[in-house]
């Protein structure tokens, strides 16, 4: 059952996953308004959704034609959706309620351009959005969504997901483990069973951790400052929490973390020039990329990906991928394998020509050396997952530096190895053995079929001494 849910994980963008997450919650909070299950009309429901939608649409239109950045439609509906389950949903007869919502939309969406620091935003936009109509308009977020005990298996399921795909559990049980203690420890004794079953069934508290705190852009990518992010968050999303006779809400406390974010993590998105082409092996290309300024990364890290695509697919607009390069090369490389029915996104980057612009942000990435040196590694690759270590190795190469490593590399045929000049010069300079396992067409020197336990026994005898990088299908 894990097996299937992962496989069709793995065909969704996280930005997409969190879109059905948050249209199914709407859907079921439409439905279960019609037989009062949640306090809300129907008809207000989806006035109020329609209208944020309209918002946020028209103005991340107005400024994406003045800033000149790639469309990341799915970001604008997922912040729509979200300020539609978090405000009260209004009549088109209350005008004051009409605006608040407008008011709200345009603000979460201009916030992405307005406070943003090379071009990278700073602050969650719908949080940003609700603060300030809360601080300027007097209206608040109810965040209705976390009040209702029938819609929790819904947020609670979806959230699941979101966090799997994310690989952000570390994040959210920080936060409700920080946000649970803090609201004990501003509770006196005899509330604590009533306080934690309120806490947990009907606040705010796990829509908030599934979908708020989670949002990539503006969380910090690295575990340590992740952590550190959501505890701080946690403690001040605990509704005694205050500042004289201030007390703060859960988007206060979010913008708060937003700001630890930003000063601990890598600063800015990056506007990288298409260079040159070059093919790697079959069906696969290395994309070589030019930065106005400097990317400071470590070998084996990776970074988002955005083009700006006419017709999406349903994996949207924004990849992940590892940076080929190595921290010590002038160009940012990234090598990417195409199939007979590639996404539109690599349809789209295979029409890129010299002088072609991608956008690149959210570097991260724990997949990087040791820092002993004498530790000694395997680095177990297949087919493109060869590109990290490509990072690794040249990085190695440029500094001449030389590290106890055995490669295993499996891929399909002969036509399908990468790098060969790499892992050549890696052989010749540092004495990295490179053991391929090729499945079909195996020659003199090569092992026969798939990297098996076999293979790992006869390659690397003293294998239970190395740590092993594993990277590919």
């Amino acid at each position: 059952m894990i097996k299937a849910v992962d496989r069709v994980l793995d065909h969704l963008t996280m930005y997409r996953l969190v879109l059905y997450y948050l249209m199914v919650l709407l859907v079921a909070a439409f439905a279960f308004s019609f037989v009062k299950l949640v306090p809300h009309d129907p008809l207000a429901l989806a006035f109020t959704t329609a209208l944020a939608l309209a918002a946020s649409w028209i103005t991340n239109k107005a400024f994406e034609l003045v800033f000149e950045i790639p469309a990341n439609n799915e970001s604008v509906y997922i912040t729509a959706l979200i300020l539609a389950l978090i405000l009260d949903p209004v009549a088109a007869t209350d005008l004051k309620g009409v605006g608040a919502i407008v008011f709200a939309s345009v603000w979460a969406i201009s916030s992405k351009f307005i406070f943003a620091v090379g071009r990278k935003h700073l602050f969650n936009p719908a949080a940003l959005g609700v603060a300030l109509s809360a601080l300027l308009l007097d209206r608040p977020a109810t965040w209705w969504i976390g009040g209702s005990l029938w819609l929790l298996p819904f947020v609670l399921v979806g959230g699941i997901l979101v966090v799997r795909k994310l690989r952000r559990l570390d994040l959210v049980a920080t936060f409700v483990i920080a946000a649970l203690l803090t609201i004990l420890a501003t509770t006196e004794r005899s509330l604590y069973g009533d306080t934690l079953r309120e806490t947990v069934s009907s606040s705010p508290l796990l829509f908030f951790a599934f979908v708020m705190l989670t949002e990539p852009l503006t969380a910090p990518t690295t575990r340590w400052s992740r952590i550190a992010f959501a505890a701080i968050v946690g403690v001040l999303f605990a509704p005694n929490v205050h500042i004289g006779s201030f007390y703060l809400t859960p988007e206060l406390a979010l913008l708060a973390g937003n700001l630890f974010a930003y000063a601990v993590g890598p600063k800015g998105r990056f506007v990288l020039t298409l260079e040159r082409i070059e093919r790697s092996a079959i069906d696969s290309y290395d994309f070589i990329f030019r930065s106005p300024r400097g990317l400071a990364f470590e070998a084996g890290q990776y970074l988002e990906w955005t083009l700006g695509l006419n017709r999406s697919d349903n994996r949207g607009n924004r990849r992940y991928f590892t940076i080929a390069s190595a921290p010590t090369e002038a160009t940012v490389r990234v090598g990417v394998k195409f199939y007979p029915q590639s996404s539109a996104f690599k349809r789209e980057l295979m029409t890129m020509k010299p002088g072609s612009r991608i956008h690149a942000a959210q570097l991260a990435g724990n997949f990087t050396l040791p820092a002993k040196r004498e530790t000694k590694i395997v680095f177990l690759a297949g087919g493109i997952g060869i590109t990290p270590f490509r990072s690794m190795l040249q990085y190695l190469l440029d500094r001449e530096e030389m590290r106890p490593i055995v490669i295993l590399y499996g891929t399909e045929t002969q036509q399908d190895i990468a790098y060969r000049d790499v892992l050549g010069a890696a052989r010749r300079k540092l004495g990295v053995r490179t053991i391929h396992a090729v499945a079909r067409d195996a020659v003199r020197g090569q092992y026969p079929g798939y990297i098996d336990e076999r293979l790992i026994r006869l390659a690397v005898p003293d294998f239970p001494e190395r740590t092993f990088y594993i990277s590919g299908p």
